[in-house]
């Protein structure tokens, strides 16, 4: 079980105000969080979280584009920084995004697959580098086609145990080439309330060990005057043995909220979420949410095990005009599993 607290205390209030009255009509908004939490891997963490929204283009036939910067620091000396963006050009003829990872973090092994025992646990650290671009045309309404580029580094600190289970943590390196077409209708890329996003990626990895990477990603979001409904569907299928830090992973906040991210992983994951949002009062909302979740080594244990989740969360509107919440959720899974989570945008 992983708890995590994240706090924005005072700074919430002025942030309201900041987001909605300085930066209004703006081409680049701002929106700075600092942070703090605890995990028990990680004790004590501080840090700050940037949320950019770039209107630079202003015609009515852009959408809004986000970046995220992101950098946390622990009492045990570990740190993580990151850069996420996602960006429209003119009239959106070509589309990018990318995520660049740097950490220095510790992870709990619990083994490989769905009914991994907590007996494994084991901690370890790593120096972690992860570098995730891709490249897209508009081939016409709204259907987008294009290739990326995925590396990976990961180097184990310290000993492991000489038991044949924890062999699989090796140190690795993964260069991977990736194709995508995706269908991207959404009025806004961090909270949808309208639209649908269909993807298709195929990746091939070289390195330590050669194999193929198939994803699918299906959302719809259904609204009716303050309420929102929003679904997904996800698929993440492996053929041949991936390295270990490129198995399909089960949690964390973008994929199965309530589940330690690394305490459930193996070849493939399937997942169906489902979101109910809806305003309450001034420039707060709340959300409800659940889904079931499959993880599996090949497509004949498919339905040996299916895990649910759910959860509930606020919401704070930080930027009125570009419709941009800071989101607070609190969920569930099985085994004593949960997770506190609190970000820019929705999880889906």
């Amino acid at each position: 079980m992983r708890l995590k607290l994240l706090g924005i205390g005072l700074l919430l209030c002025p942030l309201l105000t900041f987001g909605q009255d300085s930066l209004r009509k703006k081409k680049v908004k701002i929106l700075p969080v600092p942070t703090f939490g605890y995990e028990p891997e990680t004790r004590t963490k501080v840090g700050a979280v940037s949320l950019f929204a770039l209107d630079f283009y202003q015609d009515g036939l852009t959408r809004t584009s986000n970046a995220k910067v992101e950098f946390n620091y622990t009492w045990r000396k570990q740190s993580v920084f990151e850069i996420e963006w996602d960006y429209f050009f003119r009239e959106e003829a070509w589309f990018t995004k990318g995520r660049i990872h740097f950490s220095k973090y510790p992870d709990f092994f619990y083994g490989i697959g769905a009914n991994s025992l907590e007996r494994n646990e084991l901690l370890f650290e790593s120096n972690r580098v992860i570098v995730d671009i891709g490249q897209f045309k508009n081939l016409g309404n709204q259907l987008f086609a294009g290739l990326g580029l995925r590396y990976l580094s990961y180097q184990r600190l310290g000993e492991i145990p000489e038991v044949p289970i924890y062999e699989s943590l090796v140190n690795s390196e993964t260069l991977g080439l990736k194709g995508a077409i995706f269908a991207d209708t959404r009025n806004n890329l961090l909270n949808s309330t309208e639209g649908k996003y269909y993807l298709l990626e195929l990746g091939l990895n070289w390195g330590d060990r050669q194999y193929t990477q198939i994803k699918t990603d299906a959302r719809r979001y259904f609204s009716w005057k303050q309420n929102t409904i929003a679904l997904r569907l996800y698929n993440a299928f492996t053929i041949n043995t991936p390295t270990f830090y490129d198995y399909a992973i089960m949690g964390g906040d973008d994929f199965v909220r309530g589940y330690f991210f690394g305490r459930f992983r193996d070849n493939n994951l399937s997942t169906l979420q489902a979101e109910y949002r809806t305003h309450l009062v001034w420039k707060i909302g709340g959300a409800v949410f659940g889904g079931l979740s499959s993880l599996y080594p090949d497509l004949d244990s498919f339905t040996d095990r299916f895990r649910p989740n759910y959860g509930a969360g606020i919401r704070f509107l930080v930027d009125k005009e570009g419709n941009t919440n800071l989101r607070l959720d609190y969920a569930l899974g099985t085994t004593d599993q949960s997770g506190f989570y609190i970000s820019f945008g929705e999880s889906f």
